[in-house]
């Protein structure tokens, strides 16, 4: 790891973020639900790591603890990493939940505008580069098919939206989580 770090445009995300507008558009066996949740999100900035002596990354670490509003209760937790190469442009976000799902997404910027950047990355169950790794019982019974992320950052302002397209209750089903945070620390 180097003294100086450049973490381009994750720097945005470091720190300690709350919201609560968020919404969870989950299946049930016959219907939709719709969960509205409060969450807090840590960023930290986690250096720098050199791959194979040829690709120089740039990490931030974060976990996440997604409350719903009807009872308090949590009921989602997830832990990963953002990483960033400077020389590529690529966004990496890799992160598990304690269901048994890990997800490797990639992507990069997609806009820019004054102190305002959108960042997107993608993943898919069978992708040879941003994939999809499930413990038997969530391939079998809840099957995630493909992830999408867009976050948007202004400033101390965040807001997220995330698709998981599942494969549950012998339909497919458009999983969604949107939310708007704000920065504390």
């Amino acid at each position: 790891m180097s003294d100086e770090v450049n973490y381009g445009p994750l720097v945005g995300l470091i720190g300690e973020w709350k919201g609560d507008r968020g919404i969870d558009v989950a299946p049930e066996p016959d219907d939709t639900e719709r969960n509205p949740f409060y969450e807090t999100i840590v960023f930290e900035g986690a250096g720098d790591v050199e791959n194979a002596e040829k690709q120089l990354l740039t990490i931030l670490r974060y976990h996440q603890k997604v409350y719903r509003k009807s009872n308090d209760e949590q009921f989602h937790d997830q832990v990963g990493y953002f990483t960033w190469d400077e020389a590529t442009g690529v966004i990496t976000h890799s992160f598990v939940i304690p269901r048994g799902v890990g997800v490797v997404a990639g992507g990069k910027v997609i806009s820019e505008e004054g102190d305002k950047i959108t960042i997107k990355v993608d993943a898919a169950d069978g992708d040879k580069d941003w994939g999809i790794s499930q413990a038997p019982f969530m391939r079998d019974n809840a099957r995630s098919v493909s992830f999408t992320q867009t976050i948007v950052l202004e400033g101390d302002e965040m807001s997220y939206e995330e698709r998981t397209m599942l494969d549950i209750y012998g339909r497919d089903f458009d999983h969604v989580d949107k939310s708007k945070l704000t920065r504390v620390k």
